[in-house]
């Protein structure tokens, strides 16, 4: 199967932005980090903190299948989608506001993605 390279980009993109949401849920859960027992099982019995390591873990496995395949100059600046679905994760998972200068730098980090792609 020979899938183009700015496609597996936006997937291995939004892999990196789920683990970056659930983190972010998982954190949000755990107590105040210290060496007690309970924080350890806080740490371990937290789904959320787990779904986030399966994110990056699937997130680097891609990484590396595009770095095989596909000229570093190419690939790596395509990385930088993952702060455009970032930024659409906070608004929709954590109610964050997005101004005007945001939506700016994000449509050029869009804009200069399409450019590298082709």
């Amino acid at each position: 199967m020979n899938f183009g390279l700015f496609p597996l980009a936006v997937i291995q993109s939004i892999l990196l932005t789920l683990g970056q949401v659930t983190l972010k849920f998982g954190l949000m859960r755990m107590e105040p980090f210290g060496w007690t027992r309970s924080f350890w099982i806080s740490v371990f019995a937290n789904w959320q903190f787990a779904l986030s390591g399966i994110c990056f873990g699937a997130a680097s496995l891609l990484w590396m299948y595009i770095l095989k395949h596909y000229p570093l100059s190419s690939s790596y600046p395509l990385v930088s989608l993952s702060y455009v679905f970032g930024l659409l994760a906070a608004m929709v998972f954590f109610q964050e506001e997005v101004d005007f200068y945001k939506w700016l730098g994000v449509s050029l980090i869009v804009l200069g993605c399409f450019i590298i792609a082709n």
